[in-house]
């Protein structure tokens, strides 16, 4: 047989667009590196399971590699490496390049480093038949049922009235005790099970279960609270008041472990977003490039972008302006002249809900990290709806630096949909784009994602870079 392939064999591959695995274009050389990467970016997730941690994780980074912080008035120059704390919850990592600024603009990499969780109220604490539990209010758009009949760690901070704040972390430590949010056997839960799947668990049903030992005095009631009390007052020195002032979280208390035989995959809680802020981070602490670059990691995208840790927040736009000013450009012409990759998730196609997805126009788990040109829902209500010349633009910077990439939106147009920070960072008039990992099972308290597509993501970001 003549290995010499037809006219129409050529025009096939030079004008048809598919997607590529990216596990089947790597050598071995950079399979090593993709499996490599992730081992690093593994460790993170098991670090930084709250917007606090992942914040204090980047600055620790950002720190061992010579970055030191910067305060608004501070001076700026060209080679300085800067990381900017926004409340403890947010962290924007800089460098300043050595182009001019009110030509070249920034370089922006925006990412989220919240999670969907399960939050504790103010006043939570609760004994009834036998047992103390804590009442919830949960973060983030889930899936209630999938939260009950798990073991569940504590994390967070609680602020004291003399200024001094806790820091809570139970329930990773293989020693330490877990938590637990009850769930109805099913010998009981017909009534529960023929209802619709949102009403299976409420959101006041979501009650955290921490104790059964009561105090042992006679004289008192609610003893298994009040020996709950005992305990945390001993370990830390806090009152039932203190939880006023208290910001705590249930969060799955699994470890991030590597999926299937080959271990191509990793199953984690919180790749969404921190997925994307990983790499965003590391290519900019590890990475030199001519221009000023931001790796900017925020808080509240899971319940839209809002509050002072927000990318809403004006903090983000003043500190570009800190940047631009103490760099001695226009702000107005650094912001016309700035791009920005929004990195966040997608959905990856899942053949057991096919239904769900166009196919054409979905990711597929390991051809790459996925570009959304818009997200929002239906009609694109709520999207950026990026302009195909900036799509362009990115697209030759991934070519010319060997960038494994796919398309994608997040599934079928009258489905549902989903929004992220683009829009906001597209306001202040900074071309903008979606960019990042597909995730199978996404705001699941486990869910995974492909170590190419990883690796892929930080790719990108060196392109975008450079």
């Amino acid at each position: 047989m003549s290995d010499k392939k037809s006219k129409g064999q050529r025009l096939q591959k030079e004008l048809s667009y598919h997607k590529q695995n990216y596990y089947e274009l790597a050598d071995k050389a950079e399979r090593k590196a993709i499996f490599a990467y992730a081992d690093g970016y593994m460790k993170f997730l098991d670090a930084a399971k709250t917007e606090r941690e992942a914040c204090d994780f980047a600055v620790r980074t950002a720190q061992k590699a010579g970055f030191t912080e910067f305060r608004f008035g501070d001076a700026l120059h060209a080679g300085d490496k800067k990381y900017f704390v926004n409340r403890g919850k947010s962290v924007v990592v800089f460098r300043v390049g050595t182009l001019p600024l009110e030509e070249d603009g920034l370089r922006i990499i925006a990412s989220h480093i919240d999670a969907p969780r399960i939050d504790i109220k103010q006043n939570p604490l609760y004994e009834d038949s036998g047992m103390a539990f804590l009442k919830t209010h949960y973060y983030g758009g889930i899936k209630k049922y999938q939260w009950t009949a798990i073991p569940l760690a504590l994390h967070g901070v609680i602020a004291l009235k003399n200024g001094e704040t806790v820091k809570i972390r139970i329930g990773e430590d293989p020693k330490d005790p877990v938590f637990y949010i009850n769930d109805l056997l099913p010998h009981l839960g017909q009534e529960q099970m023929s209802g619709h799947a949102s009403k299976l668990i409420d959101g006041e049903q979501l009650n955290v279960l921490v104790g059964g030992l009561p105090y042992p005095d006679e004289d008192v009631s609610d003893k298994i609270k009040l020996n709950v009390l005992d305990i945390l007052h001993d370990k830390y020195g806090i009152t039932e008041e203190d939880f006023l002032s208290a910001e705590l979280s249930a969060v799955p208390a699994f470890s991030a472990r590597d999926v299937g035989f080959d271990r191509a995959l990793i199953g984690a809680y919180g790749h969404d977003d921190r997925v994307c802020a990983y790499p965003a981070l590391t290519a900019v602490v590890d990475n030199e490039t001519p221009h000023t670059v931001l790796a900017m990691l925020v808080d509240k995208e899971e319940i839209g972008s809002e509050g002072n840790t927000g990318i809403q927040s004006k903090v983000y736009e003043d500190l570009m302006e800190e940047i631009s000013v103490a760099l001695g450009a226009n702000f107005r012409k650094v912001r016309a002249h700035s791009k920005c990759l929004s990195s966040d998730v997608t959905a990856a196609f899942d053949p057991n809900f096919a239904g769900v997805y166009e196919k054409m126009n979905a990711a597929i788990l390991s051809c790459g990290t996925a570009m959304c040109k818009f997200t929002g829902s239906r009609g694109k209500s709520g999207s950026n709806d990026a302009n195909a010349e900036f799509i362009g633009e990115v697209r030759k910077m991934f070519a010319d630096e060997g960038v494994v990439w796919q398309t994608s939106e997040l599934g079928k147009v009258d489905v549902g949909g989903g929004g992220t920070v683009a829009k906001f960072v597209a306001n202040l008039n900074i071309d903008t784009v979606d960019l990042g990992v597909p995730v199978i099972s996404m705001h699941a308290p486990w869910e995974v994602i492909s170590k190419a597509d990883l690796y892929s993501n930080y790719r990108a970001f060196l392109a975008f870079m450079k």
